[in-house]
């Protein structure tokens, strides 16, 4: 009889079918025994219904409308069943033995609140994206990958604490889910995964890292690589985790850093590469901000 807790593993569709058609197919070889597919289709223009025809074996949900990371993630939650969550970008594909390093981990230890593995990437697998996060900087609000675009080794094959999971592969258990708060909402795009961990930590939970599973990603494939559309929604997003993680002084310091320094910089930067729509979208990012500075966020 199985015994293994029943993971949910929650993936967000849209309009990139084929792609999450490839990831789906990796999955069919996980040697995991109980667990059960969630594809969250978030308001695409095609018709996703051939996933389901393709992969029976699945849960296909429909949104109705982009709600955005956040929304679709949580869209998922709300008709999983499993006692871990599993997301997935739907740009993923993994590795068969994938879960079962991060369920250990988890069964293990309940001081753990969130989990990823070992992210490398797709076309060159023997490069790192991710094996964990620095401390995001108080005034840029930005932080770095450890080992990112760095070759794979053994400096890279310790289970460790780290400051963020990434977005792209992570598991959270349920219970805390319900105990911390769902992945805010109010980003739509980028920067949720880190207020989610910010979440975390400030209820006493530990984020990790665990080399022991991996999954491969193909990034970018949704947003594209520097589009006015990433642009926007990062910059956008970095304001609403600074007014929505920082206080007092810290917060004035940060918030005049990036108007004084980052926005003229970052503008010529545009300007001088002649990106002009990126420009635009960066201002676009900022006048949300302003005209929103009443939002309780």
């Amino acid at each position: 009889m199985n015994n293994r807790p029943l993971v949910s593993i929650i993936t967000v569709n849209y309009n990139q079918s084929v792609v999450t058609g490839e990831l789906l197919l990796s999955l069919r070889a996980i040697t995991y025994p109980n667990y059960e597919i969630i594809v969250v289709d978030n308001g695409s223009v095609e018709n996703p219904d051939h996933l389901k025809e393709s992969f029976p074996e699945i849960y296909l949900v429909k949104t109705g409308e982009n709600l955005g990371f956040a929304g679709g993630n949580n869209f998922g939650v709300r008709v999983s069943k499993g006692k871990y969550l599993m997301f997935l970008n739907n740009d993923t594909e993994v590795l068969p033995g994938f879960l079962e390093p991060l369920v250990e981990m988890m069964e293990d230890d309940s001081t753990i609140g969130m989990v990823s593995p070992k992210i490398k990437y797709f076309k060159n697998p023997d490069i790192v994206q991710y094996a964990g996060f620095t401390k995001m900087n108080p005034y840029t609000i930005r932080n770095s990958g450890v080992g990112y675009l760095q070759p794979d080794s053994s400096v890279f094959d310790n289970i460790s604490q780290t400051e963020f999971i990434h977005g792209a592969a992570m598991m959270v258990p349920r219970s805390l889910v319900e105990r911390v708060g769902h992945m805010p909402e109010i980003y739509f795009l980028y920067y949720e995964e880190y207020d989610w961990c910010e979440m975390f930590k400030r209820a006493g939970y530990k984020i990790c890292y665990h080399p022991g599973s991996i999954v491969l990603h193909k990034e970018s494939v949704t947003t594209g690589v520097e589009s006015p559309l990433k642009t926007y929604y990062i910059n956008r997003s970095r304001l609403i985790f600074t007014r929505r993680n920082f206080s007092g002084f810290q917060l004035i310091i940060s918030l005049l850093f990036q108007t004084i320094i980052s926005f003229p910089k970052n503008s010529l930067v545009f300007l001088l590469k002649g990106e002009f729509k990126n420009m635009i979208a960066y201002w676009r990012a900022y006048l949300w901000n302003i005209t929103h500075l009443k939002l309780r966020l």
